[in-house]
């Protein structure tokens, strides 16, 4: 049954499919880079409130393994967390708080699933429409954009247990992503299935209410010593009265953070380094967890192949006579227990499901359906082996459509919200002619897709995510040609997707409904600032006009060049000087905003000339009145 008439679908000029961290980035950015009024973009999420994975997962000591001060939007810093690494109650407030912040609560729908979203091709309007299910009285609607982003993120459809019978079990199945607090544990006997991230919190937090718990073990982690900590009242003061406390803290959490991605390569220092990482791991987890588990436990495979597991009172928990740890194989469930290889029955009253969601599946989105009905389904199994983007955002075929923290955006190391804010950051830039009236539709083509995932999983073979004893949910394995697919992991810096979701490469995009003079003069524009490696080469003039660059840091003043002829002055002996120093303002802000993860106003891109010199400027949106005139 429908709810409206076709004359009464309502409109918004952005759709966000979530309302997790991606969701209140894309929704507070738009705000502070282009001031348009939240009533201009619409929030579905089929959870009942604000924060995303902070919503869903609410087990039993469920937090973030990221420290605070960078698993938080750079352009909210909060001085106010109580922990080093916070609890999801704590994550959920803070989001819920942001988003009032930036009016975007009154402008989400909750309860409500999108069923499917298709691409309408219209010569006048062209638009996504989505089909939008109430949960709670099962009515469908439908609603239309011009921009869909899907934030949905990658872990949100929960992985089916793989031994059968579960549908017998007479007792309660929980998984942690749909945790029933209403089910109380207490003098229960509780089965755990797996031992990663989720389970080495959950265990140590449930196990001194149970009767016994037995955890099955169905691989192994890495597990380092503990980073948590309360934030003492001092250090929450001093951050938060003291001007510049937390973009230091910031700045310094990013830095150690990031450092872990130095071994995640297959050169001869990555593997050093891996090699002292995998000495102080395996070192904790043989001193502190009991001896007879050490086989249970300890990894044979190189570390950075799975996330890494932060000890929350794991392994001592172990020496609880309450717990059984077993790695025998689960065959069958039973309606009071479990069926082992060997023939034992584990008795259990509740089971736990700690194994993680479906992952490197394009199964686990909505329907998306583009350009000539084809679906994104179709779209990933019928041209590649996985999910994947170009620059981990977008699909060819699927334009003014584009994914938020998508294939390829996870880390094995840092903040998956930095991944976010870029992702976030580099869709505004390339819809940025559409808001200004230059075009309507966006499209990204199919070489430059083809050619960005050829380059991202040559670089991922070259990682220790593909290394030979490593198996894990960032990688599968295409059953027909055997060929493994990370459609998951990120395989360069953060700091190089910073870079690359700065620098917008026009001539990887086809702008529609757009004048050719402006269109060609836009690509030109591009094409030029990307022949030089550092974006900028100028030359001395004086009769040229000031204009504005924005390091991101503060307005430089740039007195305007001659960029003789396509090389962009290349050859030219009065650009020298100059572009040494533009190169050098380039580089500071670079490392400042790599470092310090400042992120501001997009760049505008526009072009003067004349007979003989040609000047290509750079700008933000506080500058376009300073613009000198396009003649």
């Amino acid at each position: 049954m429908s709810s409206d008439k076709e004359t009464e679908v309502p409109f918004t000029q952005f759709a966000c499919i979530g309302t997790g961290f991606s969701g209140i980035a894309l929704g507070a950015t738009i705000q502070r880079w282009y001031s348009i009024s939240p009533s201009s973009i619409q929030f579905f999420d089929s959870q009942p409130c604000v924060g995303g994975t902070w919503s869903i997962n609410q087990y039993p000591g469920a937090a973030c393994d990221v420290p605070s001060a960078l698993y938080s939007f750079s352009f909210e810093r909060n001085p106010n967390w109580t922990r080093f690494l916070p609890p999801h109650d704590e994550l959920r407030a803070y989001l819920t708080k942001v988003a009032e912040k930036y009016n975007l609560v009154p402008r989400m729908k909750f309860n409500t699933k999108v069923t499917k979203a298709e691409w309408i091709p219209s010569p006048t309007n062209p638009r996504w429409r989505l089909t939008i299910l109430d949960l709670e009285t099962n009515l469908t609607s439908h609603h239309e954009c011009q921009f869909l982003f899907s934030g949905s993120g990658q872990f949100n459809s929960p992985r089916p247990l793989d031994v059968p019978g579960i549908d017998s079990f007479q007792g309660p199945v929980i998984h942690s992503a749909r945790w029933d607090h209403s089910v109380s544990l207490h003098d229960k006997k509780v089965v755990v299935f797996g031992n990663g991230c989720t389970a080495a919190q959950i265990v140590p937090s449930i196990l001194s209410s149970t009767a016994h718990l037995t955890q099955i073990v169905r691989s192994k982690h890495w597990i380092y010593p503990p980073v948590d900590a309360k934030v003492s009242p001092f250090a929450k003061k001093l951050l938060a009265s003291m001007p510049g406390a937390t973009l230091l803290q910031r700045f310094i959490v990013y830095h150690l953070a990031e450092a872990d991605w130095a071994g995640f390569t297959l050169t001869p220092s990555a593997a050093s380094f891996r090699s002292r990482r995998r000495k102080m791991a395996e070192k904790y987890m043989k001193t502190t967890a009991p001896e007879k588990y050490h086989p249970l436990l300890v990894p044979e495979f190189e570390i950075g192949c799975k996330r890494r597991v932060f000890d929350s009172g794991y392994l001592e928990c172990l020496h609880s006579e309450k717990i059984t740890l077993t790695n025998d194989k689960a065959v069958e469930i039973l309606p009071h227990g479990v069926k082992m290889a060997d023939g034992r029955v584990v008795e259990a009253d509740v089971l736990v499901l700690a194994n993680g969601f479906e992952t490197n599946t394009p199964t686990t989105l909505l329907p998306v359906v583009g350009t000539g009905g084809h679906t994104l389904q179709e779209h990933w199994s019928e041209t590649f082996p996985g999910p994947e983007a170009y620059n981990c955002t977008s699909l060819h075929g699927f334009p003014n459509f584009f994914l938020l923290w998508g294939p390829n955006t996870a880390t094995g190391h840092t903040s998956a919200v930095m991944a976010i804010e870029n992702g976030v950051n580099f869709a505004l830039r390339v819809i940025k002619p559409c808001l200004e009236g230059r075009a309507s539709v966006v499209d990204v083509t199919e070489q430059a897709e083809r050619e960005f995932v050829e380059r991202v999983q040559e670089a991922l073979g070259k990682t220790v995510f593909t290394s030979e004893t490593c198996n894990s949910w960032y990688t599968a394995r295409d059953r027909e040609t055997g060929r493994v697919w990370n459609g998951m992991t990120y395989p360069w810096s953060q700091a190089r997707y910073w870079w690359d979701c700065m620098m917008i490469k026009k001539g990887d995009w086809v702008y529609s409904q757009v004048e050719y003079r402006q269109e060609e003069e836009a690509r030109i524009v591009v094409h030029r600032f990307r022949r030089d490696s550092l974006g900028l080469a100028a030359c001395l003039g004086w009769k040229e006009p000031e204009f504005s660059f924005s390091a991101g840091i503060g307005w430089v003043k740039v007195c305007c060049c001659c960029a003789c002829s396509e090389d962009m002055g290349i050859g030219c002996d009065r650009t020298k000087g100059a572009e040494l120093i533009v190169q050098t303002i380039l580089f500071t802000h670079i490392a400042v905003c790599t470092i310090l993860h400042i992120n501001h106003d997009p760049p505008s891109v526009g072009h003067v000339s004349n007979h003989r010199y040609s000047c290509t400027y750079f700008t933000t949106s506080k500058a376009l009145s300073q613009q000198p005139a396009r003649p």
